[in-house]
C-alpha cells in the first residue's frame, strides 16, 4: 500500500506523462516531406499551413491568415478552423507514430469559442491517448495576437493494423 503522498505524485506522473515533450517518431524535417509527398493538396506552399513544433505526442501548427477565410461578420470561418483542428491532430499523431499515410479521422466535435481576429491561427494537439488503433486528442486554437482559445477540437483517429496497410 502506497502512503498518501507518494501514491498522489504516482497520480500526477500518470496523468501528465502524455504531456511531457519527448523525442517524436520523425524529424521535423522528415514530417514536412512526408506531407508534401503523401498529401500536396494539402501540405502546400500557398495553402499558409506550417508546422511551427512537434513533440512526442504533440504539435503546433499555424495557419496563415487569408482574407478569403473571412466569412460573413468578418470572422474566420469554421471549416477554416476545423481543417487547422485535423491538420494539428494529424501532424501529433504522426509525430508519436511515424509516418503512416492510412491514420484517418473517424471523429472530430469542434467548439467555437470566440470571434479570432484578424491574425495567424496557432493550433496545439495533444494526444490524451495513444493506443493500437486509435489515437484520441484535443486541440487549442489560439490567434497568434492573443492568448485566449477561439476554437477548442478533440479528434480520434484511426491507426491501421500491420495487416491493413
Amino acid at each position: 500500500m502506497f502512503s498518501g503522498k507518494l501514491e498522489m505524485e504516482l497520480w500526477r506522473d500518470t496523468m501528465h506523462r502524455i504531456e511531457r515533450r519527448g523525442e517524436p517518431a520523425l524529424t521535423h524535417s522528415e514530417l514536412e516531406r512526408f506531407l508534401r509527398n503523401e498529401f500536396p493538396q494539402v501540405f502546400k506552399a500557398d495553402s499558409g499551413l506550417s508546422i511551427e513544433a512537434i513533440w512526442h505526442g504533440g504539435a503546433l501548427v499555424r495557419q496563415e491568415y487569408r482574407e478569403d477565410f473571412i466569412r460573413p461578420g468578418s470572422t474566420v470561418s469554421g471549416p477554416t478552423m476545423m481543417a487547422l483542428a485535423d491538420f494539428a491532430m494529424y501532424v501529433a499523431v504522426l509525430a508519436a507514430i511515424g509516418p503512416v499515410p492510412l491514420a484517418v479521422t473517424i471523429n472530430l466535435s469542434i467548439n467555437f469559442l470566440r470571434k479570432p481576429g484578424a491574425a495567424d491561427l496557432l493550433a496545439e494537439a495533444k494526444l490524451m491517448k495513444l493506443g493500437k488503433r486509435l489515437a484520441v486528442g484535443e486541440v487549442a486554437i489560439r490567434s497568434a495576437d492573443g492568448v485566449e482559445l477561439v476554437a477548442h477540437a478533440t479528434s480520434t483517429y484511426s491507426i491501421p493494423g500491420p495487416q491493413d496497410g
